[in-house]
């Protein structure tokens, strides 16, 4: 560092203070220091940075299936959070939901020195009813039921999925029939119960849960069911990937969209409104979700013991596109559902 700072005609604190990215160093004297450090081929010591600060700039994430469009949109949210902060990530995947896996990640996070942990976890437990994690380390959970112990951030699932139900009632629809993600999800969970609220509330007939896990393939075996019967007019899928396969099944069995099917998703995909018709559905903020994890971690570590549990909503709301439509009545509508 003495010898970047002799160089570029600097003190060593002015090095210092470009290297740890202080704003606090104009534009020519950062150039200089720079151009002085690439040509000594000087590169910042950050373990050595660490014992002297006691922070590692690194955040660990422990998550559970890199495979769903959420988790790894929220991955994604936080990564880009973190990195505006000045921090690096370490991720470990877990392959099962269990207390044993996530208590074994923290662990190797806490061994890796890292100085928070973000825990992106959607499913119930295997083993217990709530994820329990070791204590010692900041940490903020996303998309879980475990705000009364812990720092949460999730998106307003409930909501969502009253808007799309409420959207497709007031089009008109006799009822909406609901494709739901997996029983282990606490996303799924949450829609699944608000959309039949949604019906009871309506006075509307709720008929049975179909239960997809997420996948494109899933909607579309679900779709042929549907597609068979003529009173079903209107269709809820959890997510936008099996809102897709439903979508395929009607096209096959010639049931127009949304001349005779109304399909509402859930995500708001970046290729959502390439669907054919585009596909309505519920936007989730990811974006919003990754910063107030970041910013909720980053108080926890400025300020140890700072944690506050509970949960923070971020809120959804529905973009509507060509997949739905008013009803179209006919003489089935007045046919007793199963």
């Amino acid at each position: 560092m003495a010898d970047v700072a002799a160089l570029a005609g600097v003190s060593s604190q002015t090095v210092s203070r470009v290297v740890n990215a202080r704003s606090n160093v104009d534009s020519d004297t950062r150039d200089r220091v720079l151009a002085a450090m690439d040509e000594i081929g000087y590169r910042p010591n950050s373990a050595a940075r660490a014992l002297k600060s006691g922070r590692f700039s690194t955040i660990g994430v422990i998550m559970f299936t890199l495979s769903s469009f959420g988790n790894m949109r929220t991955l994604d949210a936080v990564a880009m959070a973190a990195a505006q902060a000045g921090y690096s990530i370490t991720l470990i995947p877990v392959t099962r939901p269990t207390q044993g896996a996530v208590t074994g990640a923290v662990t190797r996070l806490a061994e890796q020195a890292v100085d928070g942990i973000v825990i992106i976890m959607e499913a119930h437990m295997l083993d217990r009813i709530d994820v329990t994690v070791p204590t010692g380390l900041p940490v903020v959970i996303v998309d879980s039921d475990a705000g009364s112990r812990y720092t949460v951030v999730d998106t307003d699932q409930t909501e969502g999925a009253r808007l799309a139900t409420q959207h497709l009632l007031d089009l008109g629809h006799r009822t909406v029939w609901h494709i739901a993600g997996p029983e282990s999800s606490f996303s799924a969970g949450r829609r699944t119960a608000s959309w039949r609220n949604t019906l009871k509330a309506a006075g509307a007939p709720v008929p049975p849960v179909l239960e997809g896990d997420w996948s494109a393939q899933s909607g579309y075996v679900h779709g042929v069911t549907l597609a068979a019967d003529p009173l079903v007019t209107a269709i809820f899928a959890s997510n936008d990937q099996m809102a897709l396969g439903v979508m395929r099944a009607m096209h096959e069995a010639g049931r127009g969209l949304p001349a005779d099917v109304s399909v509402v998703g859930f995500d708001d995909m970046r290729e959502s409104g390439e669907f054919w018709p585009p596909l309505t559905t519920v936007h989730q903020d990811f974006a919003q979700v990754g910063r107030l994890c970041m910013e909720k971690l980053l108080r926890q570590i400025d300020s140890p013991g700072a944690s506050v549990p509970g949960t923070t909503i971020v809120p959804t709301h529905l973009v509507v596109r060509g997949s739905t439509a008013p009803r179209l009545r006919n003489v089935g509508d007045f046919r007793d559902m199963p």
